[in-house]
């Protein structure tokens, strides 16, 4: 993950509503181990953290110019230190509501990733840590903690310039602070939400389940192609990379790669060819099994609750929804 540019910023700014007092770095952050190790952190930190969500920049205005001073550095009317002090000015204008924020570090970082670059912004908390001296005395000292993250942006720069109809090449953090402290950041960012993160996701494995469906598979096979889709789904969470539906349409069937993006295509699910899976919503798509003297059941865990009840006290399960072919199965066993 090479850093191409990068800087770091004070903002300090106590919960007892006081002005925010800026403290500009004079240079770019200089090519480290230590800086190199600061973004390694962060960015694993970041593609760890759940509750996303995905936008695109709002029309470049006088409320959200950000966008612009980004598209400037880009065509090198700028340099990044100047982009990044005049984003930061404009961030901590922005915080004079009292107890909207305590402030922070606010790093800026141009890198490239692949053929991709990608900007980061974040403010970064202190916390104390203990180190050692020579003389093998304990000392307290201040580091810079990107594990814990309250605000943070990435912004897919090579999608925003290529690929017009995006609508997704922001990703930020919904932190926990509230819808207040959200709407401040993606205000600073200019950035307006452009996909629904949980839903974006439910719809690709609700046309999974279509399709596994459809084709009649057995349940060993269903459960392995299962486990083979969130397992790679999470895997590029993990990452910080979408999925393709290509790259979905071949796990599901390497026997027929166009299979499942022909389904998904002919059925209308609304799907774009590149998705940011939700995290939260792919570990609550698990197959629960069960075998009992020539009963068999198995169905998914997001349909708890939706289509399947489950009465603990009892011991019974209540389905909702039969798929037609077992319906009619059961009427003619019945006649």
């Amino acid at each position: 993950m090479p850093a191409l540019h990068s800087a770091l910023h004070k903002i300090d700014k106590k919960p007892d509503g006081s002005s925010a007092v800026l403290f500009l770095g004079a240079t770019e952050q200089v090519k480290s181990q230590a800086r190199d190790d600061l973004m390694n952190q962060f960015n694993e930190s970041y593609n760890a953290t759940t509750g996303k969500g995905w936008g695109l920049f709002h029309a470049e205005s006088g409320a959200f110019p950000l966008s612009g001073w980004l598209a400037k550095y880009l065509a090198g009317r700028s340099d990044f230190l100047d982009f990044s002090i005049i984003a930061v000015e404009h961030l901590t204008r922005l915080m004079e509501e009292p107890n909207l924020t305590t402030g922070g570090h606010a790093l800026f970082c141009h890198y490239r990733q692949g053929l991709t670059n990608y900007l980061i912004i974040a403010l970064v908390q202190e916390t104390e840590a203990v180190t050692m001296t020579e003389e093998l005395h304990l000392m307290a000292v201040k580091r810079l903690d990107p594990n814990h993250i309250r605000l943070a942006a990435r912004i897919n720069i090579s999608e925003w310039q290529n690929n017009l109809q995006s609508k997704q090449y922001i990703s930020y953090v919904k932190g926990k602070q509230g819808r207040k402290l959200n709407d401040y950041f993606r205000d600073f960012l200019g950035c307006q939400e452009g996909i629904d993160g949980p839903g974006q996701t439910r719809t690709p494995l609700k046309a999974f389940s279509d399709f596994i469906e459809s084709e009649d598979l057995g349940e060993e096979s269903a459960r392995e192609k299962t486990h083979t889709l969130v397992s790679h789904s999470m895997a590029q969470a993990k990452l910080g990379d979408p999925i393709t539906l290509d790259d979905l349409s071949e796990l599901i069937n390497e026997d027929q790669p166009p299979a499942f993006v022909d389904f998904v295509k002919a059925s209308d699910y609304g799907l774009s060819d590149t998705l940011p899976l939700d995290k939260k919503t792919l570990n609550k798509f698990r197959r629960f099994t069960g075998r009992a003297e020539g009963l068999t059941i198995s169905f998914e865990q997001h349909l708890l609750a939706s289509k399947i009840e489950f009465d603990e006290a009892g011991g019974t399960l209540t389905p909702r929804g039969l798929p037609t072919q077992l319906r009619d199965q059961l009427k003619r066993a019945s006649a």
